[in-house]
């Protein structure tokens, strides 16, 4: 981005599709509301622009073609932090939770409402700059050999770096940050999400699961995020 070009207050969305009237839609509904967009109608594109323009959230259809919205949520995952919302017909089940698990932020159906759409890309730009925001202090939360340096951004697991995308990194955050206490599913989504979330409980889950992959000595038996049936998540004391 150019020094004399502004980012608009809103912020700019990446529109990833081939569908013209979908696109369309979305681009007169996004412009109507304050935000700049940018579209790219394939895959390979729409690495591009993501590269070059630096938006700041992608809206990715899951089917495009030269390059499947899924590859290209893997790749963007690993160059860049910016929030990812999926695009899926309600068939896609396995596409929602393939790109959930792959680092995407959150999905949607097709067909969804232009209010529904809106809110939640308000809630991962306001979530995605309170994270990027510097603190005045250094702030470092540790147990079960995991350190997180909260304003660097850093996460240390048994004294390896590992590299957390931002829901993951503050779903871990609001973990160490109540040892010990069981976080019900709704008072998690609320503060890594936002209150305005309009999704189900499914990203979550994933998300979980992602997140244990990385920190749990043994993934396929969690001992430091637990799982408290009907309730929510806890993470477990540390007796070390």
């Amino acid at each position: 981005m150019a020094a004399s070009e502004q980012r608009p207050a809103l912020g700019t969305v990446l529109i990833a599709d081939d569908e013209p009237s979908f696109v369309e839609a979305l681009v007169l509904g996004l412009q109507r509301e304050g935000f700049a967009t940018i579209v790219a109608t394939d895959g390979e594109q729409a690495l591009e622009l993501s590269r070059a323009r630096d938006p700041d959230l992608v809206l990715l259809d899951v089917m495009l073609p030269r390059m499947s919205g899924l590859d290209v949520c893997r790749t963007l995952r690993q160059e860049s932090q910016v929030p990812i919302i999926m695009v899926t017909a309600r068939s896609g089940e396995l596409d929602t939770v393939l790109g959930l698990e792959l680092g995407a932020d959150d999905y949607v159906s097709k067909p969804f409402r232009m209010s529904e759409l809106i809110a939640r890309i308000r809630a991962l730009m306001r979530r995605s700059r309170a994270t990027a925001a510097p603190t005045p202090k250094e702030e470092v939360l540790s147990a079960h050999g995991i350190s997180v340096y909260v304003d660097r951004h850093q996460v240390l697991v048994r004294g390896d770096e590992v590299k957390l995308p931002p829901k993951e990194f503050d779903l871990l955050t609001l973990f160490l940050r109540n040892p010990g206490r069981v976080l019900t599913r709704d008072l998690i989504i609320d503060r890594v999400w936002g209150a305005d979330y309009y999704g189900d409980t499914k990203t979550l889950d994933v998300h979980i699961k992602r997140l244990r992959t990385k920190i749990e000595p043994d993934p396929n038996a969690p001992s430091v995020i637990t799982t408290v049936r009907g309730v929510g998540y806890r993470l477990e004391l540390d007796h070390a």
